[in-house]
């Protein structure tokens, strides 16, 4: 079978453009292995993907989703475009999901809604009400006019990967090993590692994959002191850097799984 593997344009792998590519190639290395022809391209280079008989696409530029939004593509461009804030939360609210509450005493959080991060300037915490507003005028300033605002919620910021369907779930906390995109972590301050029901929150998650429509995910949330958690961002295929060889295992049997599945039709 040919299949095609997309690679993320870089903008939208801010801190993380090798670690992004690094698990698109391990996820083709084991495609290949099991005797498939690989192609693996950017998403700015990406011609004519119905040749293909699969795709795996981490790609979330506009063009890229419209180009593979009749194919059978792994993660879904419905379920990409889904993981823009705006409509994340949206949905997230619609069926139930734990997030934080939009007000608090602990300050905000202002995250832009009509596109995953890009730069730091993406992501703005403001520790009071006038704060907030002020960034928010910046945030239009800039253009920005979709965005998101919830209270900021103490407690150990955990990380969160997997792949629906599989069995395949991590968890980690940023503050152990220092491993972090924009330092927002540190904004909670060093884990306490507060106990909490992890099969609870692989459920969720699967879950909310499930709603918005891919299979590859991750992404954070908060656990409070009493085990409680609150989703505060989930995304599209993320780079695995800490489990990548086993997050790789999994993706590339799912890939294999939709190719059998494939060949049976």
């Amino acid at each position: 079978m040919r299949i095609l593997l997309v690679q993320r344009a870089e903008k939208f792998s801010p801190n993380s453009v090798e670690k992004d590519k690094a698990i698109l190639e391990a996820v083709g290395a084991r495609l290949m292995a099991a005797g498939h022809q690989i192609d693996m391209v950017s998403e700015e280079a990406l011609e004519a993907p119905e040749q293909y008989d699969r795709i795996m696409t981490m790609g979330r530029l506009p063009e890229t989703l419209d180009k593979l939004k009749a194919l059978n593509a792994i993660n879904s461009s419905t379920g990409i475009a889904n993981c823009a804030r705006c409509k994340l939360e949206e949905m997230m609210r619609r069926i139930g999901m734990p997030i934080p509450p939009r007000e608090g005493v602990h300050g905000y959080w202002l995250k832009r809604g009509d596109a995953a991060a890009q730069s730091k300037g993406d992501v703005q915490f403001a520790a009071t009400k006038n704060e907030l507003q002020t960034k928010i005028q910046e945030f239009e300033a800039r253009g920005i006019t979709a965005y998101t605002v919830s209270a900021h919620v103490p407690g150990d910021l955990v990380k969160f990967y997997g792949v629906a369907g599989t069995g395949f779930f991590r968890y980690y906390y940023p503050t152990d090993d220092g491993d972090t995109k924009f330092d927002d972590e540190q904004r909670n301050g060093s884990a306490r590692h507060y106990h909490f029901e992890v099969e609870a929150l692989q459920a969720c998650t699967e879950q909310l994959a499930k709603a918005v429509g891919i299979s590859v995910y991750g992404g954070d949330c908060i656990v409070d002191e009493t085990g409680a958690y609150s989703i505060i961002d989930f995304n599209d295929w993320p780079s695995f850097s800490r489990c990548r060889e086993e997050a790789a295992d999994a993706i590339a049997a799912l890939g294999m799984e939709d190719v059998r599945k494939l060949k049976g039709s």
